[in-house]
């Protein structure tokens, strides 16, 4: 359902900020998080996540390894 999809606080790791940074930025429209439809929980691409990095200057903090 949700593939290529990680959880808020991985995202938060990835691109270095906190919890509260990703959900403030979701709630502004800077960085939309997908909502799991059972639990309302944030949910972010990846590919996303390098996408808005590259854009404002932010480094990659982690690599995630995927797995299907």
């Amino acid at each position: 359902m949700f593939h290529n999809l990680i959880t808020i606080s991985a995202a938060a790791d990835i691109l270095g900020v906190s919890v509260e940074t990703l959900r403030s930025w979701d709630k502004q429209g800077l960085l939309p998080a997908a909502r799991d439809q059972k639990n309302r929980y944030r949910m972010y691409k990846v590919a996303d996540l390098e996408t808005f990095a590259a854009r404002h200057g932010r480094k990659r903090k982690t690599r995630l390894k995927l797995t299907d």
